[in-house]
């Protein structure tokens, strides 16, 4: 008879869940802060970034942008884009220069509450911990409706962490599900295979790759946009829901908009709200929700255009541009019959969420969405890290780790020192920024 092993009880004071780049950026802010911890990943560094995406994938953001805490970008082309590799070679050599504790491959299977802390329990170990951050990530698990399993025998169905290229899909037509970066950046990839693609839109973020002669991320950035902060926005829940804005990163930086698909051959249609006895249903609203777009783009671009006036750039950019609205068919398509054969393949890319299945804590609520304010999670000395807008509209991005994990690592240490009630970190976890990091 087989016996399990005993997990050897160690402790440390505080415990990072994953090592990507939200992880390793919090380990160098804790180190830095003279905080013992360890970081424990299921898989290798960057292993979401190794395991679960798409061969051609390109990050969105260009490579001057790309820095953590003590490191930029010194590569040749500041203004490309990383391939998966290149973003984890980045990765893994920021983790060997700053030496970050990271236990790979040890699975988290619990985190529970502990006599002085938490107990993390790994299939290797048990940690007894007095803090706990999570850094796991926001793309964990795909986000498919429902209906998905409704699809008929013979029509192969594939989230984002399935799909890696189009040679791997059935011969014959693509349904892509979704128009956020990934959707179309899948739409496009698939149709220049030979493929015909059908590219289901709902609510999406249009925005040009470059813009008055510079990449758009540029603009975010100088027009102070990426700083904005979580109680500078009027609806905070829904600027955390805001789809990925249309954007490719591409060896030739170039802008993918729906009105380049449909020049390729992609048929848009709305949103697909239903299918039933093999029938796919398509909303009507595809008309409002490009309308939407186009009308917050003019917005954007009216932000940048003033920024410039405020800032003495006019006279060295080029002159202000606007684009053409997306070119919507007068009557699309509301439904089609899987029977026929048209479509052989369904791509959801319709989001991802986290993964915290292995959370045992009181700090869900009643949606199952993690309960925090800013990375300060509901529970004493727990924390997030990389959630959209978690302290900043660039939170979620590798740029955005350094500023949040700082901020958060100051809240982690005047939790050690201070009283380690829970109601004394409830309190902690709702005032203002400035009185938290005193």
């Amino acid at each position: 008879m087989s016996r399990t092993p005993s997990r050897r009880a160690r402790a440390v004071t505080a415990v990072v869940i994953g090592a990507g780049h939200a992880g390793l950026a919090m380990s160098h802010h804790l180190a830095a802060r003279g905080i013992d911890h360890v970081i424990l990943e299921r898989g290798e560094v960057a292993n979401s970034w190794r395991h679960e995406r798409w061969d051609s994938l390109r990050l969105l953001t260009p490579n001057w942008q790309c820095r953590l805490p003590g490191l930029g970008y010194a590569g040749p082309d500041p203004n490309g884009f990383m391939t998966m590799p290149e973003l984890i070679a980045f990765l893994d050599g920021y983790a060997r220069r700053t030496t970050a504790p990271i236990h790979t491959h040890t699975r988290v299977h619990s985190v529970y509450p502990g006599d002085t802390g938490y107990r993390v329990i790994t299939d290797r170990d048990e940690w007894h911990c007095r803090a706990v951050v999570l850094a796991s990530g926001a793309c964990n698990l795909p986000r498919v409706p429902a209906l998905a399993t409704a699809l008929p025998p013979g029509i192969a169905s594939l989230t984002l962490h399935d799909y890696r290229h189009p040679d791997a899909l059935p011969a014959g037509g693509v349904l892509v599900v979704g128009a956020s970066a990934s959707g179309v950046q899948l739409a496009d990839e698939i149709q220049r295979s030979g493929r015909l693609v059908t590219l289901a839109v709902g609510d999406h973020v249009r925005m040009p790759r470059r813009y008055r002669g510079r990449d758009i991320q540029w603009w975010m950035e100088v027009a102070g946009l990426l700083d904005q902060r979580l109680d500078e926005v009027e609806d905070l829940e829904r600027a955390r829901r805001l789809p990925s804005p249309q954007l490719v990163g591409s060896p030739e930086p170039r802008t993918l908009s729906l009105g380049t698909l449909a020049e390729q051959g992609v048929r848009l249609v709305g949103r697909l709200a239903g299918l039933r006895d093999g029938h796919l249903q398509f909303s009507g609203s595809l008309h409002t929700h490009c309308a939407a777009a186009d009308l917050k783009l003019g917005r954007l671009l009216d932000t940048f255009d003033d920024w410039a006036r405020t800032h003495d750039r006019d006279a060295t950019l080029p002159p202000p541009e606007r684009f053409a609205p997306t070119p919507v068919p007068e009557k699309p398509c509301l439904g089609l019959d899987l029977a026929r054969g048209e479509i052989k393949s369904v791509v959801w890319a319709t989001g991802n969420r986290p993964d915290y299945r292995w959370l045992h804590l009181p700090v869900f609520d009643r949606k199952g969405r993690l309960r925090h304010h800013g990375g300060v999670v509901d529970a004493p000395g727990v924390y997030v890290m990389g959630l959209p807008f978690l302290r900043r509209r660039k939170s979620s991005f590798l740029h955005g780790a350094d500023d949040d994990a700082r901020e958060l690592s100051a809240h982690l240490a005047a939790y050690l020192v201070g009283p380690s009630s829970g109601e004394t970190n409830r309190l902690d976890a709702r005032t203002s920024f400035a009185s938290a990091l005193d």
